[in-house]
């Protein structure tokens, strides 16, 4: 049974101020734990369900036990903010050429061996967090700096889901969107409401192989495949998905083959499916970085299953890069890198060549942010 912060007589988080613990940051009380029998609290957010005894903190780092309750040791806290281009998380059809402000905390709940953020995903260390800011705070700025959007990116928001739903809320009451970058992860109990308040999503398939998930995350392939069936057939979220080739992992054609049938079928032709370039990094220096030719080849095996919007990143390819009608194959958005080059689309998204619509969230010309990266403070 889940166990929700009212269940358990804790205090909800909008009639409480944050207090301050010193050495660790901002406490507050959760969702989605449940007391054992044997005196242990169940962590219920993620499938890892850790299970912790006074004072010991889940593998995310973040969610820890405290006075017999789970809580969330970072809320209010961000390792830092940055305005990027959409583009960059990547969503290529969620109003296209914006700017998105982005930020993240501490912690991860997976254990990837790859990760090209490891230095706050897998930070053990509160320094690392250096910005602080109110869930208010952070649509303001979003506001100011003309962003339509806030996304949790840079770590999995699924671990800080307290702080991202109070920041969603926040959000939506000043017409700002939000997006969640993710790996998915998560248990049929918190699915739901994670998602509750979340305007779009990227979701992370690492790879299509529980082998992979095993050996190489810690983790398991089914929750991910869970949550995207539920993001297909239980919620409005606009989504799109990652797969990060990495040589000799995840790149076998059989693999993507057997992943671009399971998104047609399971989840329909018409989910953008973003194939990306790994890059040497943490503890996978000696593995070498993904060819070029090998997302080629990916993305014509996801387009022979039948996939409508397949494109390749982390390189420079204008052709793989941009979106063609799938009907008249004129190219509608022309993008280099994270730089719109081309726009040929009506006001509700439809291509001007012959009219055929195209999936995703448009809002009539699009925006001109192009590749900027600014980073700033709350």
């Amino acid at each position: 049974m889940t166990v929700d912060a009212s269940e358990s007589a804790l205090p909800s988080l909008r009639d409480t101020a944050p207090p301050a613990v010193s050495g660790t940051g901002p406490i507050v009380p959760t969702e989605f734990w449940r007391r054992l029998p044997d005196g242990r609290v169940q962590c219920e957010m993620c499938p890892r369900f850790c299970k912790l005894k006074e004072g010991a903190r889940g593998l995310c780092f973040v969610r820890a036990r405290q006075d017999d309750a789970i809580v969330l040791t970072t809320y209010g806290r961000s390792s830092g903010f940055c305005v990027d281009p959409i583009e960059k998380k990547p969503l290529n059809h969620f109003l296209p050429g914006t700017p998105v402000l982005s930020f993240g905390t501490a912690g991860c709940n997976l254990a990837c061996n790859f990760c090209q953020n490891h230095d706050i995903s897998k930070s053990r260390e509160m320094d690392r967090m250096q910005a602080e800011a109110s869930p208010d705070a952070i649509a303001d700025l979003a506001v100011k700096l003309g962003c339509r959007s806030v996304a949790f990116t840079y770590n999995d928001p699924v671990i800080f889901h307290e702080y991202a739903q109070d920041i969603a809320l926040a959000c939506r009451q000043r017409g700002v969107k939000t997006v969640a970058v993710t790996a998915g992860y998560l248990t049929d109990a918190a699915r739901p409401a994670f998602f509750r308040n979340i305007d779009a999503a990227n979701v992370d398939l690492k790879a299509f192989t529980e082998r992979f998930y095993r050996d190489v995350t810690k983790s398991e392939l089914e929750p991910v495949l869970d949550t995207l069936r539920h993001l297909k057939n239980e919620t409005d979220v606009w989504f799109e998905i990652t797969n990060l080739i990495i040589p000799g992992q995840n790149d076998d054609p059989a693999e993507l083959e057997a992943m671009s049938d399971w998104i047609a079928r399971d989840l329909g032709p018409d989910v953008p499916l973003h194939f990306t370039a790994f890059h040497p990094d943490y503890r996978m220096l000696d593995t070498q970085a993904t060819p070029h030719a090998t997302l080629a080849m990916a993305r014509r095996i996801a387009r022979k299953a039948g996939l409508r919007y397949v494109y390749v990143g982390n390189v420079n390819d204008l052709g793989r890069q941009s979106t063609q009608c799938p009907t008249c194959g004129d190219r509608v958005i022309g993008r280099d890198w994270h730089q719109l080059s081309e726009w040929r689309l009506d006001a509700d998204g439809a291509c001007l060549g012959c009219g055929t619509g195209i999936p995703g969230v448009f809002d009539g010309a699009p925006g001109d942010w192009g590749r900027k990266r600014l980073p700033v403070a709350v």
